[in-house]
């Protein structure tokens, strides 16, 4: 027998005019050269540079509402490519002591391979092979002639 429906409180729709004191808006297909998402960004090799937006990107059911302002979630922020800077890139000790990070996390402490995936090690404690009794495929961790140490997979 099915169970009954809650009847809960309908959410009420925020209907925020639009005015001049917030960030610009822009529909889809039609924001200006030069402002761009994230994502774009992050394309064009970008970061925003810690400026924060300059203009807002409507989603698509507030294109049916052009007095009122988008709240939706699924908005878009869009940045200044003027003022972005270059993506940072790590320097060769961050990315030594990542490579350190994710080896320890690969590496399987009773067989000592280190797997191309992370291994359950919380729950499991060991890799697959070593905890099931069976030979792992070569295709799926490092065959390296140095120490167990210094299996850096950069």
């Amino acid at each position: 027998m099915p169970r009954p429906r809650k009847k809960g409180r309908r959410r009420e729709v925020k209907k925020v005019p639009r005015s001049d004191a917030t960030l610009p808006e822009y529909d889809r297909r039609s924001c200006p050269e030069g402002l761009v998402t994230r994502r774009q960004l992050r394309e064009l090799g970008l970061s925003p540079g810690g400026h924060g937006p300059v203009a807002v990107l409507r989603c698509k059911y507030c294109a049916y509402r052009p007095d009122q302002s988008c709240n939706h979630p699924t908005r878009g922020w869009l940045y200044d490519v003027k003022i972005a800077r270059p993506k940072r890139t790590p320097t060769l000790a961050q990315e030594w002591a990542l490579d350190r990070a994710m080896a320890a996390r690969a590496t399987c402490p009773q067989c000592r391979r280190r797997y191309y995936f992370c291994l359950p090690l919380r729950t499991q404690g060991c890799c697959d092979p070593c905890a099931r009794g069976y030979e792992p495929s070569p295709d799926t961790y490092f065959t390296s002639t140095a120490p167990v140490i210094h299996r850096l997979a950069a």
